[in-house]
């Protein structure tokens, strides 16, 4: 059974940094992308982040876009979320998830192309 855990998450004031890092566990898998997903209770998971493993192209949200980098490390198949100047808006359970056969039906920011995910970490900013 292939899995990812997250870890990383905590509470900080407004104005931190938090890195988030993802690993697999369990059987290895090809990887095509990874990204990060958040979610607020009561609303639609969203799109963080995204990073294609191969040449590394990266994608961002909007909203986390001059703040946030996302990186991966090839050989140990791990995946890194840097954030700072963490505003009280970037509150949520963090999900990290992998796309292992690139099929590409949807766009990197779609959940719909992830197949495998972690089970969160909570981030939490306080003002």
């Amino acid at each position: 059974q292939v899995q990812l855990v997250e870890s990383g998450g905590g509470l900080v004031q407004a104005g931190d940094s938090l890195r988030l890092s993802c690993a697999p566990s369990g059987r290895a898998f090809g990887t095509y992308a990874m990204g990060w997903f958040r979610q607020v209770s009561g609303k639609e998971r969203e799109f963080v982040a995204a990073i294609t493993w191969r040449n590394g192209n990266k994608n961002y949200a909007d909203s986390v876009k001059g703040r946030f980098t996302i990186s991966r490390d090839g050989v140990k198949n791990t995946m890194t979320l840097q954030m700072s100047n963490l505003i009280p808006e970037d509150t949520a359970f963090y999900y990290c998830a992998a796309d292992p056969y690139g099929r590409r039906e949807y766009s990197l920011g779609d959940a719909r192309s992830y197949s495998i995910w972690g089970q969160g970490t909570q981030v939490t900013v306080s003002s």
